[in-house]
């Protein structure tokens, strides 16, 4: 929220039990179309001494490893253990964000289908918390690259 708060960027605070750690289930929880309420995933690329990516696809996609190899220039990626995600990010699952992360060096990409959307939903880094801004803003404040990704 901070760093929205710093670029004067209008949202809207969601908030639901920490007890949910997916998206879908923030989704249901909330009554919010699925294909407007994203979740972060944490990606590990191969190559030695990458730094993991995080993508963003909305909570009724899956993420195409393939194709996000191909856009990061990766020979190949996985997806982290959520142990592993934790560990990487400092953060839950449930709870990780980009825009927690922003500073950290990770690369940010986001589903094309954000484009296309008026408001999106995600993780302000905290189980429980999740913010709704305009997706726009979200791509621009976390300079995300947008790729075809589910």
């Amino acid at each position: 929220m901070r760093v929205l708060d710093a670029q004067d960027i209008p949202y809207e605070v969601v908030a639901f039990p920490d007890s949910i750690h997916d998206a879908l289930g923030v989704a249901e929880f909330t009554g919010l179309p699925a294909e407007e309420v994203y979740k972060t995933l944490v990606v590990q690329n191969s190559a030695a001494g990458a730094k993991p990516l995080l993508v963003m696809v909305s909570a009724d996609h899956d993420l195409d490893l393939k194709i996000l190899a191909s856009a990061a220039g990766a020979k190949k990626v996985q997806m982290a253990r959520q142990r592993d995600a934790e560990q990487l990010t400092g953060l839950k699952v449930g709870g990780i964000s980009a825009l927690a992360l922003l500073n950290r060096g990770f690369d940010i990409y986001i589903d094309a289908q954000a484009k296309d959307l008026n408001s999106i939903v995600i993780s302000a880094g905290k189980r429980g918390l999740n913010l709704r801004l305009a997706a726009a803003d979200l791509i621009r404040v976390t300079g995300a690259k947008v790729i075809e990704a589910s």
